[in-house]
């Protein structure tokens, strides 16, 4: 893969984009609009990560070596230039073609992702909170770009809680290179055995209270099924993080919160008014 194209996560990035185009799903509305806050989400998403490793690629070098940073395929100017660039031109599209709300949210999202990646990464669970608040706030982005605000929050919640449980399982993953460099993580501070059972917590909390997307109108029954699917996962991934965790379990149960969340997405998607409506 070209190593810009790597640095920016497509896969993560594209995430984000799922976020607005499910947004647009639900409410209905498919506009131009809905195109540029698409392209917007998924620069300003490429900015997050590219200079979050321009800042880590001391702590990539040991955890993730193959990175265009840590491997020399990009040099650590180029990356630095090439997340301004990034930043600037999510910021410019959003405040001209989205008008003022989206455009100062884009615009808080580069801030909390710059001082993200600069300070609060190291910070005893500051930067997981920001991480996950980002995450939702790509549907709440998306939500008032069609029109959905409050469902958007509802919905943003959730993602928030799901990628809460992920960033700590995270954290356990990448524990011995955050030594090395400092960062004051969960695991570092707490130990794998407190963080195992806090990622444990959100998983179950989020399972359990998660129909309540469908008792407040927000999605229609349609949602409940793939959601259950949703639940096993993350319930099955809280009892092995319980009883093991390690970080090779760890490594596992990333990829399978990973899944859970794709398929709450899904869920998010069947589960929409105005796919019901068709029908």
């Amino acid at each position: 893969m070209n190593p810009y194209l790597e640095i920016i996560r497509p896969g993560n990035a594209i995430l984000a984009v799922i976020a607005v185009l499910l947004m647009a799903i639900i409410s209905g509305v498919f506009t131009m609009e809905v195109l540029i806050a698409c392209i917007v989400v998924f620069v300003i998403t490429g900015f997050g990560n590219a200079v979050n490793d321009y800042f880590d690629h001391k702590i990539d070098a040991i955890n993730r070596p193959e990175r265009p940073i840590p491997s020399g395929r990009i040099s650590l100017k180029a990356a630095g230039y090439y997340s301004l660039a990034l930043a600037l031109l999510s910021n410019i599209m959003a405040i001209l073609f989205l008008g003022l709300v989206p455009g100062l949210i884009v615009l808080v999202s580069t801030l909390l992702m710059f001082y993200y990646a600069h300070t609060l990464k190291k910070k005893l669970l500051i930067g997981n909170l920001l991480i996950s608040f980002l995450t939702g706030l790509s549907f709440v982005f998306g939500g008032v770009v069609v029109g959905v605000t409050i469902g958007s929050i509802y919905i943003g919640f959730y993602a928030f809680l799901t990628n809460m449980m992920r960033e700590i399982v995270k954290d356990m993953e990448d524990v011995k290179g955050d030594k090395i460099e400092g960062a004051n993580t969960l695991p570092i501070a707490y130990g794998m055995k407190s963080s195992s059972i806090l990622a444990a917590s959100f998983m179950i909390f989020a399972s359990l209270t998660s129909p309540i997307l469908y008792f407040l109108g927000i999605l229609t029954i349609w949602f409940l099924p793939v959601l259950l699917i949703a639940i096993l996962i993350f319930l099955s991934s809280a009892v092995s993080i319980l009883r093991d965790s390690s970080i090779e379990n760890a490594q596992k149960i990333s990829g399978r919160v990973k899944i859970g969340m794709m398929v709450t997405l899904i869920g998010f998607g069947v589960g929409s008014p105005f796919l019901l409506s068709l029908f």
